[in-house]
C-alpha cells in the first residue's frame, strides 16, 4: 500500500544521486512526441551503453541503473529520490520508531547537508548540533562535491562507532568540531509534563504511533490533575515531520469542525481534503503551539490547521517551510520511489512553501537571568505596621526566595505565561457578568 510521507531529505533514508548532463541543443525540453520520447530513450541507451565499455572502472549494470534512476528523481526537487531494497526497509523501520543513525533530519543547500533537526535524546542532540546548522567536513574530509544520498552513507555506519562532524553556525566565526557515536535511535513521539496548572506535550516526531500515544498523554496528565488543567502547550520545536495521516490525526484531536488540511497533485482530480470530526480533546482549553526552524512539513500541516482555526496561539520563530507531500511507491521487489506528488494548503488556502508557519507571536530563544526583587522593604516589613484584617496572606518576611523559571527554556516559560494570563482575563470577565 502507497504511503503518503512528509518528510524532509531524512539522512538514513536516501540514495546516492549521479546526475547526467545532456549536449548542448539536446533535450533541452520536454518531448513534444512519442518520436523524441524514443530518441531520448536511445540517447540514454548509447550513453549506458559506452559507460559499460569504456569507463576506467568496471560498473554494474545494477549501479548505473539505480544511480541513473536516482538522478533523474533528485533533479525534480531535494525531496524526491530512489530508495533500493534496503533504505525501503530502513524508512519502513524509522516510521514505526526505531531506526540506526545519529538522530538529525538533513537537506542540501549550498553544497552542504544542512540540518533540518536534531531528534531529542540522540547522539546528535546530545553533542549540541542544532537546526540551522551545515556539516562541512566528515571525519575530516570535505563535502563539497558530494551528493546528499552520498554524504549521508558516509555518516551511516555500525552502531557504536565514532564519527567527527565539521559544523558551520550562522553567527560563529570559527568551525565546530564534534565527535558523536552512532547508535540505534529510538524515538518516543510524544512526551508531557505538567508545568503546574498548564499540561505540556512536546511532540517529537509523526510516526504511526504519535497521534494514539498524544492521546493516551492527555489524558493521563488530566488524571494526575484531577481534571483542573488551565491550558495546553502544544510543543513542535524541531519537529521534522513524519506521517501525513498523524499529522491529520493529531490536529483533529483538537478541532470539531473545519477543514485540516488539502492536498492538490498535478492532476484536477487529484485533490484531497481532509476534515475534522466533532470532539476536541481538551474540551475547548486554551491552547499554545511552540515552532521555530526545524518545525518542518507535519508539523507545519498541525501549527497551520490549528492557527487558522484560531483554535490555538502560535508563537516562537517561522517554521521551516515545507508545503509538499512525498508518496512512497514499492516498485516490486526493487525497492521504492519517494516522488513528490502534490502540494499542501491550510485550510485557508495559504501555501508555506519556502515561506513556513509565521508564528502570531514571534519569541526568539534567549538566555534569561533571574535578579532577586524581593529585597527592598515593603510595607510589611515596617515596624508597627497595621494588620490586613481582610486577607491574611504571608507578609513579605515570610515568603520563600524567589519562584523558579524555567531559565533554559524562555519560549516555553513565555508560552505558559501567555496561557496563565488569558485564563485570568477569562476568569475576570466571566466573574464580571
Amino acid at each position: 500500500m502507497n504511503r503518503s510521507v512528509l518528510k524532509l531529505g531524512v539522512a538514513a533514508l536516501l540514495g546516492v544521486a549521479v546526475g547526467f548532463t545532456s549536449a548542448p541543443g539536446v533535450l533541452t525540453g520536454a518531448p513534444a512526441s512519442s518520436s523524441d520520447t524514443f530518441r531520448a530513450l536511445k540517447l540514454f541507451g548509447d550513453v549506458f551503453e559506452r559507460v559499460r565499455a569504456e569507463y576506467v572502472e568496471d560498473v554494474s549494470d545494477q549501479a548505473l541503473i539505480e544511480s541513473a534512476i536516482n538522478g533523474m528523481l533528485a533533479a525534480l526537487d531535494p525531496h524526491s529520490g530512489y530508495l533500493d531494497a534496503n533504505r525501503y526497509r530502513d524508512m519502513q523501520v524509522q516510521t514505526r520508531g526505531e531506526f540506526g543513525g545519529l538522530g538529525i533530519e538533513v537537506t542540501m543547500e549550498n553544497g552542504l547537508v544542512k540540518v533540518v533537526s536534531p531528534i531529542d535524546d540522540t547522539p546528535a542532540h546530545k553533542a549540541g548540533i542544532q537546526a540551522g546548522d551545515f556539516i562541512s567536513h566528515i571525519d575530516g574530509e570535505p563535502i563539497s562535491g558530494l551528493t546528499l544520498g552520498e554524504a549521508v552513507e558516509r555518516m551511516r555506519g555500525p552502531v557504536d562507532t565514532k564519527i567527527q562532524l565539521r559544523l558551520v553556525r550562522r553567527g560563529r566565526d570559527e568551525p565546530i568540531e564534534v565527535t558523536l557515536t552512532r547508535a540505534v535511535i529510538k524515538i518516543s513521539p510524544v512526551r508531557a509534563r505538567l508545568e503546574g496548572d498548564i499540561g505540556y506535550v512536546r511532540l517529537t516526531t509523526f510516526n504511526e504511533h504519535t497521534a494514539s500515544t498524544m492521546r493516551e498523554k492527555i489524558e493521563e496528565l488530566k488524571r494526575q490533575n484531577g481534571n483542573k488543567i488551565r491550558g495546553f502547550v502544544l510543543d513542535l520545536r524541531n519537529n521534522p515531520g513524519g506521517l501525513l495521516d498523524q499529522a491529520v490525526a493529531v490536529a483533529d484531536a483538537f478541532l470539531e469542525r473545519g477543514e485540516i488540511v488539502s492536498t492538490r497533485g498535478r492532476r484536477p482530480d487529484s485533490i484531497q481534503r481532509f476534515n475534522a470530526r466533532p470532539g476536541d480533546l481538551v474540551d475547548g482549553l486554551p491552547m499554545v503551539v511552540l515552532i521555530n526552524g526545524g518545525s518542518a512539513s507535519a508539523s507545519e500541516i498541525v501549527a497551520g490547521a490549528l492557527q487558522d482555526h484560531r483554535r490555538a496561539i502560535v508563537m516562537g520563530t517561522p517554521s521551516f517551510g515545507k508545503g509538499s507531500v512525498q508518496t512512497i511507491m514499492p516498485i516490486g521487489g526493487q525497492g521504492a520511489v519517494r516522488l513528490t506528488t502534490a502540494r499542501y494548503y491550510t485550510p485557508s488556502g495559504a501555501s508555506i512553501q519556502a515561506k513556513g508557519i509565521v508564528p502570531d507571536i514571534e519569541v526568539h530563544e534567549a538566555n534569561v537571568e533571574l535578579v532577586d526583587d524581593t529585597a527592598g522593604r515593603r510595607e510589611a516589613d515596617l515596624r508597627g505596621r497595621l494588620s490586613n484584617d481582610k486577607d491574611p496572606r504571608p507578609t513579605a518576611t515570610d515568603r520563600s526566595k524567589p519562584g523558579t523559571l524555567d531559565t533554559k527554556d524562555y519560549q516555553l516559560a513565555r508560552a505558559i505565561d501567555l496561557l496563565r494570563g488569558i485564563v485570568l482575563y477569562e476568569g475576570r470577565n466571566t466573574a464580571q457578568r
